[in-house]
């Protein structure tokens, strides 16, 4: 093969001299394994939200780029399509999943509460609780295991705000920011019953108040599931929920809105009578 069959509308390019046939659905996954299996030398790993990806959780947009991790005596970089981090690794804490060498979820949990902000790093965190890549008692040792290292009150700070029962990383966002504001912690994916029998699920909760939050995503622009999901939510007023809505664009441009809203139900169902 050379390199004009290369530049033909047969191949795609995903790295430097790395192709993959132009029929190939590529995924951020895809462009995990190419490059881990053709570009890396000893000393390298997948890292941060590309590892999140590997091991089942959210993934990045297929061009988004690998995150790697490299020991500080190796090189590799800087390559056009990778975000890449020096940092060392003890042994244990790099694995090999699917040909590629990755942090292990513990690992992959302290990279991101240490080089992403708290609300993205517990967001990313939870997605890797929710599909039980790692879990919270796992995180908890890890930390009383490290407790003093440099960047242990970072991740001390994200596993205490994590949940692994939120389904998606908007609704993961919501609660801890809302958490931060000073409100007391919601119950996630809470199930609402009447007389033992399912009548909603709700994504953020305070059941004693019966106030529930839903983060109103992309998938309420089909008609359709909007009507499903505002059915749903009709079956619980006639039990005195409050149900809030939230969308993307008031948590971007109105939070602080939202937030007064939210403090109004919780004190008015504070001051009501038992």
């Amino acid at each position: 093969m050379t390199k004009n069959d290369l530049r033909t509308s047969a191949w795609r390019r995903i790295f430097h001299n790395v192709y993959a046939d132009a029929r190939l659905t590529l995924t951020h996954r895809t462009r995990c394994r190419a490059a881990a299996s053709w570009l890396f030398p000893p000393g390298c790993a997948i890292a941060g939200r590309s590892a999140v990806a590997l091991h089942g959780g959210v993934a990045p947009r297929p061009d988004d780029p690998v995150e790697v991790v490299v020991q500080p005596e190796s090189r590799f970089g800087p390559l056009a399509g990778f975000l890449i981090h020096v940092a060392a690794w003890r042994e244990g804490e790099v694995q090999r999943l699917d040909g590629c060498a990755v942090t292990t979820p513990v690992r992959t949990c302290w990279d991101l509460a240490n080089w992403l902000d708290l609300v993205d790093a517990v967001a990313l965190i939870d997605s890797l609780c929710h599909v039980h890549a790692v879990t919270l008692p796992e995180l908890e040792h890890h930390l009383s295991q490290h407790r003093g290292e440099r960047g242990w009150r970072k991740f001390a700070e994200a596993v205490s705000l994590s949940d692994g029962g939120a389904e998606s990383l908007p609704e993961s966002r919501l609660r801890v920011r809302l958490v931060k504001a000073g409100l007391p912690r919601p119950v996630t994916q809470y199930v609402i019953e009447r007389a033992g029998r399912f009548i909603a699920r709700v994504d953020l909760a305070w059941p004693e108040l019966k106030i529930a939050i839903e983060y109103d995503g992309l998938w309420h622009h089909d008609p359709a599931q909007l009507h499903r999901d505002r059915q749903r939510l009709n079956k619980i007023l006639g039990d005195e929920w409050i149900v809030l809505h939230v969308t993307s664009r008031r948590m971007r441009e109105d939070f602080d809105g939202f937030l007064t809203e939210v403090h109004t139900a919780l004190r008015s169902r504070a001051r009501r009578p038992s």
